[in-house]
């Protein structure tokens, strides 16, 4: 992957911090959701409740795809990424502990309000890693894409 590709996935994902994340059910359809994330670097980090679908979902099949994007008022200003990842829960007390740290800086209004941090024990972290990414630029032609494999 060139610099200039690794700059522009990398600010996407530093500017945004919401994504809408697609599970597979046990039926087999796909079930997307909107969540909140965080990251360092390409890795993504996301909380979710413990019994809840998408929980249950990845407990079954790590395959994962996101996208994130906004809403810009002009159709040759989208700009956006999706991913095919690989979602594992994280289980290292250390790793959890920096990833609910990285999702509760995302948000400081949270803590503004006096929301307190989850603990580990009361949500399942998931550490998603990208197996390939799709860079999306209408601004270099409509539907523009790149695909960078990781």
């Amino acid at each position: 992957m060139d610099d200039t590709l690794r700059r522009k996935i990398q600010t996407l994902l530093d500017q945004h911090r919401t994504m809408r994340i697609a599970t597979l059910r046990a039926d087999g359809w796909p079930q997307v959701t909107t969540v909140g994330y965080a990251n360092e670097g390409f890795t993504i980090y996301f909380l979710c409740g413990p019994d809840s679908q998408k929980a249950q979902n990845i407990s079954r099949d790590e395959r994962v795809s996101l996208a994130i994007d906004d809403d810009p008022a002009q159709v040759m200003e989208i700009t956006g990424l999706s991913m095919a990842a690989r979602a594992v829960a994280v289980t290292d007390p250390a790793e959890a502990e920096k990833a609910i740290t990285l999702v509760m800086a995302r948000y400081p209004e949270q803590k503004a309000i006096g929301l307190p941090m989850p603990k580990p024990s009361e949500v399942r972290l998931i550490r998603l890693t990208p197996t390939v990414i799709s860079l999306l630029d209408y601004s270099r032609g409509f539907g523009h894409t790149d695909l960078v494999t990781c």
